[in-house]
Formats: structure tokens, C-alpha cells, sequence
């Protein structure tokens, strides 16, 4: 499992009342179509964050799927990804304690009040990287959302961890404080 997403199941009872299991067993007394439905019925009917209802519903589904660690599936066949999404989730950590990683099948959300980056294996020599930044100029690093649609404002393709730099931290870090 990735440490990200352990920390976050071992901080679960603390922050959301119940352990991963409890919510699981609880999840099986329902039938949802959409993973969306059970997301939202553990916020509205049991006030937990999107961010763990997000992850709790996709942990349940990935038992009855049988599925492989999310983030492991993501990278398979793009290993020489695997230092490239290693360190961006370090420095990801580091803004916060109120970070959160949620792996998904084909991504993984970083999460503070709501989703601020979105980080994608987007073919097997690069990472897209969404970013939530409303109001922020395009340029030729810092490009439209491109296939994020919706759900990002902006996108920066990553091929090396040096890519990785001062400026490409200072958006992480706008799109951090701006989530509050």
C-alpha cells in the first residue's frame, strides 16, 4: 500500500469515527450503482470529508474487485515513472498535515478542503500534473487543463524528477493555499 494512503487509513478512526474496516462492513449493508452515490452518502448521512468517503468507497470497491494497489496498477509498465510520482508526493506531504492522497484508479487526487492537484501516469515517459488555479494566466510550462476537462484548471506535463523545480512547487503550493 502506498505510505500516503496508509497514513491516511490509520488516521481514519480519528477523523472520520470509524475504521476503514468498520466503514466497509457498512458499505456492504448498501447497494450504490456510481461510486459517486456512496461518496455522497457518507457525507451527507455520516459527515465524512470527500476526501475520505472519496478513498473509503474506492477501497471498498477494490476489495470486491480484487483489484491490485491503486497506485501500483497505475504505474504498471511506467515503473520509470514510479520517482518521478515518489517526489512529488514528499513534497506534496510536506505543505501539510491536512494533506490528503487518494488514490483512484487512473490517478491520484491531493485533497485539502477539496481537490488542489491531480496527478496522472499519463503515458509511460510522462506524469500530467492538474492543478486547481482559478484566474491564473496560461503559459507555455503552466498549460490549459487539456484532457482533465473540469475537474483542473491548468496542467503541466512532468518527464523528469528535475522538472520538479522552484517554480513548478510555487503552483503546488498556490493551488495548496488556495484549497483552504
Amino acid at each position: 500500500m502506498d505510505p500516503a494512503l496508509k497514513t491516511m487509513v490509520e488516521n481514519m478512526p480519528e477523523k472520520t469515527g470509524k475504521s476503514l474496516d468498520e466503514w466497509k462492513k457498512l458499505l456492504k449493508t448498501k447497494s450504490f450503482e456510481k461510486h459517486s452515490e456512496g461518496v455522497n452518502y457518507l457525507k451527507s448521512e455520516h459527515s465524512v470529508t470527500h476526501g475520505f468517503a472519496n478513498t473509503i468507497v474506492t477501497l471498498s470497491n477494490d476489495d470486491e474487485n480484487g483489484a491490485e494497489d491503486l497506485v501500483e496498477s497505475q504505474y504498471k509498465g511506467k515503473e520509470d515513472l514510479i520517482p518521478i510520482y515518489e517526489e512529488l508526493i514528499k513534497y506534496l506531504k510536506s505543505l501539510g498535515s491536512d494533506v490528503v492522497i487518494t488514490p483512484k484508479k487512473g490517478s491520484v487526487s491531493i485533497i485539502r478542503k477539496r481537490q488542489f492537484i491531480l496527478i496522472k501516469p499519463a503515458t509511460k515517459t510522462r506524469i500530467d500534473l492538474g492543478f486547481k488555479l482559478k484566474d491564473k494566466l496560461v503559459t507555455n510550462r503552466l498549460e490549459n487543463s487539456g484532457p482533465f476537462g473540469t475537474m483542473c484548471t491548468h496542467r503541466v506535463r512532468i518527464s523528469e524528477s528535475t522538472e520538479i523545480d522552484s517554480e513548478l512547487k510555487a503552483w503546488i503550493l498556490e493551488a495548496y493555499e488556495k484549497s483552504k
